[in-house]
């Protein structure tokens, strides 16, 4: 008998530079079922892609694109003026870069993940989240959307016919109004694994999250962010791994299928 709750581990990956400077990636990935790869404009590059393209499918790990904003130096986590169109240019770019690379290598593009700064703005902003659907639907249509749970991005996707993913965040605190706190803001980020671990299972179990304000709030969860950059990321990816079996929730990756 199938346990009665699934979910998807994400983990953003490929955000360095260098053949093999791959930081925790190669140990993460047993423990994640799907990858966002870095796609060299907020980190990345070639050799890097590349790589992490192999690992993932020698792991049997679903492979995700992961778009940003231009800005190595700030990793792609500050906000830009940027134009709906420019946002559709980055997306088909980048999109593009990292779908030949999976090509190369015999796999597929299963989704497509916007990150920092560009996934925050998207959130919200539903010119921008329309034109990042838009270049994933022209250039990878089978290719599920990811977001912040109900999202504008999220709605944007659904409107033109892709698979989409509603996205958690084990780490994170979030607002009242679903959206996550930003990380200038004090207690931005969950540093506890037992904190993080609780707040992953009520979320999936129960459908439901607790703002910093104290109230609850409905969200949807299909698959779950995990930060590869952290000091600890690889203790807590093995602990959530035991702990969703305990709880028993099935770990898998999303399955695409028609909004």
């Amino acid at each position: 008998m199938n346990p009665p709750y699934s979910v998807d581990l994400n983990c953003d990956m490929g955000e360095s530079f260098g053949a093999y400077s791959l930081g925790h990636d190669e140990a993460i990935l047993p423990f994640v079922t799907s990858a966002n790869i870095a796609c060299g404009y907020h980190a990345g590059d070639p050799a890097v892609m590349k790589r992490t393209v192999r690992l993932a499918l020698q792991h049997d790990v679903a492979i995700g694109a992961h778009p940003g904003l231009p800005d190595l130096v700030g990793f792609g986590r500050r906000e830009m003026a940027i134009s709906p169109e420019e946002a559709y240019d980055m997306t088909v770019y980048q999109l593009g870069a990292l779908a030949a690379f999976v090509r190369a290598e015999g796999g597929n593009v299963h989704h497509v993940k916007p990150h920092g700064a560009l996934y925050n703005m998207a959130a919200v902003n539903p010119g921008l989240a329309e034109a990042i659907a838009e270049a994933v639907y022209r250039v990878q249509p089978e290719a599920c959307l990811y977001g912040l749970a109900g999202s504008a991005i999220i709605s944007a996707g659904q409107k033109l016919g892709l698979s989409v993913a509603h996205e958690v965040f084990a780490d994170r605190t979030y607002q009242p109004n679903g959206t996550l706190t930003p990380r200038r803001q004090p207690n931005a980020l969950i540093t506890e694994a037992s904190a993080s671990i609780a707040q992953v299972v009520r979320m999936v179990k129960e459908g439901r999250v607790r703002a910093l304000s104290g109230e609850d709030v409905t969200i949807q969860a299909d698959t779950v962010c995990l930060h590869g950059d952290g000091a600890h990321a690889l203790e807590f990816a093995q602990q959530i791994r035991v702990a969703l079996r305990e709880e028993d929730i099935a770990v898998r990756a999303h399955q695409s299928v028609s909004a």
